[in-house]
C-alpha cells in the first residue's frame, strides 16, 4: 500500500511538470530567464513548450497542416527490427563506400607506377647509345638509328597514354 501511494505521488508530479507551460525571457540585466509563469510587467516572454492537450497515442497535428500525421509518424520511434534493418543498412552502405575508396586509390597507385615505367623506359631510349632487345629466340639484338627511333615514339604515345 505504502508502495502504490509512493508511485502515484510520483507519477502525478511528473504529469503535473509534464503539462506546465514554459517561458523564456530577457530580464532588465540582460539575463535569460526560465519560468512556468509569464513575466511581471511589459517584457516580451517566448512560450517554449505548450501543453499536452491530446489523448496519449494520438498523432500532435499543426494547425492548418494536411500532412501533420505523416510528420508524426516519422517522428515516431523506431521498433527494434527496423532499429536493426538501418544499422545493417549503414554497415552495407560502409562496407561499400570503403571497398570503393580502395578500388580508387589502387587504380591511382597502379596509374602511378605505369607512368613511372613509361618515362624510365623513354629516359632509357634517349640516353642514346646502343639499345638491345631479345629476339623469339632469346638472344639479344641491337637496334639500329631507324628501330630506336620507333621506339622512342612508342614510348613518348606509352607516356601521354600513361600520365594524362
Amino acid at each position: 500500500m505504502k508502495r502504490l501511494s509512493v508511485a502515484l505521488g510520483l507519477a502525478l508530479c511528473m504529469a503535473l511538470q509534464a503539462s506546465a507551460q514554459m517561458y523564456k525571457w530577457v530580464d532588465s540585466d540582460g539575463k535569460v530567464q526560465y519560468s512556468d509563469k509569464p513575466p511581471a510587467g511589459n517584457v516580451k516572454a517566448e512560450k517554449l513548450r505548450v501543453p499536452a492537450t491530446r489523448a496519449a497515442g494520438a498523432p500532435a497535428a499543426k494547425e492548418g497542416s494536411a500532412a501533420a500525421p505523416k510528420e508524426a509518424v516519422k517522428s515516431e520511434p523506431k521498433t527494434a527490427a527496423e532499429q536493426e534493418r538501418a544499422f545493417r543498412k549503414r554497415q552495407v552502405d560502409a562496407a561499400k563506400a570503403q571497398e570503393e575508396e580502395a578500388n580508387k586509390q589502387a587504380a591511382a597507385r597502379d596509374k602511378a607506377e605505369n607512368c613511372k615505367r613509361a618515362k624510365a623506359a623513354l629516359a632509357n631510349l634517349a640516353l642514346g647509345g646502343r639499345q638491345v632487345r631479345m629476339d623469339e629466340k632469346g638472344e639479344r639484338v641491337f637496334l639500329d638509328d631507324e628501330q630506336i627511333a620507333r621506339e622512342t615514339a612508342r614510348a613518348r604515345e606509352d607516356v601521354a597514354a600513361a600520365c594524362n
